[in-house]
């Protein structure tokens, strides 16, 4: 997440940087220095902001869960943690997702692939 869209999404919630600071756990010098790009916002922090945008948003969002999205097989759906915690509507939030095959080793190797998906595009858009 870059500082623009950081800020947008503070926006979007209609807090202030104090405000968000106490929502996140994180020191208002860090929203600050998230919001001037001085600092890259951590993978929990992010993670958390997607949340609270897509509550906000939730009529915005698709009723589908993600395995019926990208049609997942029964295989996959079966080792997937997604379809077994019942999560498909923020299959994003949930480290350890099978999307395209396999679980990715990091958040942001994770969030590459889901900012390009139907069940997170609606959360994105600004």
């Amino acid at each position: 997440m870059d500082s623009d869209e950081f800020v947008g999404f503070r926006k979007k919630l209609n807090k202030t940087q104090s405000q968000m600071a106490q929502l996140l756990g994180v020191s208002v010098k860090a929203i600050h220095s998230y919001e001037q790009g001085w600092r890259s916002v951590p993978a929990h922090v992010e993670k958390q902001m997607l949340f609270l945008v897509a509550r906000v948003m939730q009529n915005g969002n698709s009723n589908k869960p993600c395995w019926e999205i990208k049609n997942c097989p029964d295989e996959r759906k079966k080792t997937c943690p997604v379809f077994e915690f019942d999560a498909g509507k923020l299959c994003w939030m949930i480290s350890g997702t099978l999307c395209e095959g396999h679980a990715r080793k990091s958040w942001q190797e994770k969030m590459k692939i889901c900012r390009q998906c139907k069940a997170l595009i609606p959360v994105l858009k600004k």
